[in-house]
């Protein structure tokens, strides 16, 4: 059986939808967009073989240069941030004083007492609100509050 540009590139662009179908990662729906103008090149203009492969790579990777960013940002914008997520930008309470940059104290959050250690080098006594900058394993890391 001969295969025509036409059914290959067909065969490229279906295989490259359905991977990206599964994985839903927006990861080869770039290539089947460049395999998709391959195909359409090949029945407007039934150009050589060299140049169908050049017109998939250059749309290829402008499409993922320019609209991944876009998608992106359109599919995170409901995005659900996690527990450890939501904790950066709270409010703690200072309940053993952290007295030196690279010692350890304690802050109150949400009524649960986490390991903290300064984020911006300030000492913090108890009592103290502070903001928490990240969450580094089971420690807050801590910053005086605005």
């Amino acid at each position: 059986m001969k295969f025509t540009a036409l059914t290959i590139w067909l065969i490229v662009f279906v295989v490259l939808l359905l991977a990206e179908l599964t994985t839903v990662g927006l990861t080869t729906i770039w290539f089947a967009i460049g395999a998709l103008v391959s195909l359409i090149s090949v029945t407007v203009f039934n150009p050589n073989w060299y140049i169908q492969l050049i017109i998939f790579i250059v749309v290829s990777v402008v499409s993922l240069i320019t609209l991944r960013p876009i998608a992106v940002k359109y599919f995170n914008k409901n995005k659900i941030k996690t527990n450890v997520e939501e904790i950066a930008g709270k409010t703690a309470t200072i309940t053993k004083a952290i007295l030196d940059v690279d010692e350890t104290g304690e802050a109150k959050l949400d009524g649960e007492i986490w390991m903290a250690k300064s984020g911006d080098s300030n000492t913090f006594v108890e009592g103290e609100k502070v903001k928490v900058k990240a969450v580094e394993g089971v420690k807050l890391i801590v910053e005086k509050e605005n």
